[in-house]
């Protein structure tokens, strides 16, 4: 009988306390809650240095605005966690870590000042060579050499190389080809002989005009060049521009005698271009490999 009495008592006094006790602060913590106002000044500071330090501010803006204002929205807009609005993490950290697109860059930079570097040192000791070969000829005023930062130009005039209206050197002049032909052998690149007239027309059995007058010079200074064979003749380039490409006006005839010339035009480039486009493919291979160990030790 007593056990029966034990069970049905109720639960102890001090529960009763405790739960009004516990009613009371709660109603205490959301009075509290319902006064309380945020220091928008604070907040926007506390959301920029989160924004600096995570990256969390999105660059696309919601569409769909939620109702109601809040300090938040000044410098956050809300979006879809999924998908993500922007493809890519940002984040600012105090260590950048390098980049191979810019480390791409830097060796593309080394490359074309390499390439500068041995394309001018080519073209200044070809340059130097052929005006010491050339000096007493330079100083008869029969030849000129002119450079560029691409180009080496040997300019023979028609005085002392070919008589009026004909295609026959004289032999000074064919001489001459035979020992330029021996320092362009050690030249690389291609040689172009351009051939120019002036404006007078020409009609005889041999030429019927002026195009096949520059030509036919083009073409016999061409095989003064390749006669001893020590120029390739996979690098000669032959061309007659006839009177299109004057030097000078062809009103009086001390101009008029400046446009009847040869030109002989060396470009080393070419084998540049090759050299060149071989040292990118060998930086593209090796950061291509770099980019897969990163890849494969999970790196940024």
């Amino acid at each position: 009988m007593e056990l029966e009495e034990e069970e049905n008592k109720g639960p102890a006094a001090w529960v009763v306390t405790f739960a009004d006790l516990m009613s009371l602060l709660m109603c205490f913590f959301v009075l509290l809650l319902s006064f309380s106002e945020i220091d928008a000044m604070k907040f926007k500071q506390i959301a920029g240095s989160l924004q600096a330090a995570f990256g969390v501010q999105r660059d696309i803006p919601a569409i769909d605005v939620p109702m109601g204002t809040s300090p938040i929205f000044d410098d956050f807009s809300p979006g879809i966690p999924e998908p993500t609005p922007i493809d890519e993490v940002r984040q600012a950290t105090t260590e950048e870590a390098p980049q191979l697109d810019t480390l791409r860059e830097q060796l593309d930079t080394v490359i074309d000042q390499r390439i500068e570097q041995i394309h001018s040192e080519q073209i200044s000791t070809a340059t130097d060579s052929l005006s010491e070969l050339l000096n007493e000829e330079i100083l008869d005023g029969k030849v000129s050499i002119l450079s560029d930062r691409k180009r080496i130009i040997i300019r023979v005039e028609e005085r002392g190389s070919f008589p009026s209206g004909s295609a026959d050197m004289t032999f000074e002049f064919e001489d001459m080809l035979l020992k330029v032909s021996d320092v362009l052998a050690r030249i690389p690149g291609e040689i172009t002989v351009e051939g120019h007239t002036d404006d007078i027309p020409i009609s005889t059995a041999r030429f019927r005009s002026n195009w096949d007058l520059s030509a036919a010079r083009a073409s016999s200074v061409a095989n003064a060049l390749l006669h001893k064979g020590a120029v390739d003749s996979n690098r000669l380039r032959v061309q007659g521009y006839a009177e299109t490409r004057p030097r000078a006006s062809n009103d009086f005839p001390d101009t008029r005698a400046l446009n009847r010339r040869v030109e002989i035009i060396i470009d080393p480039s070419s084998p540049l271009e090759d050299y060149e486009a071989y040292l990118r493919t060998l930086i593209e291979d090796d950061v291509d490999q770099l980019i897969q160990e990163l890849e494969l030790l999970d790196l940024p």
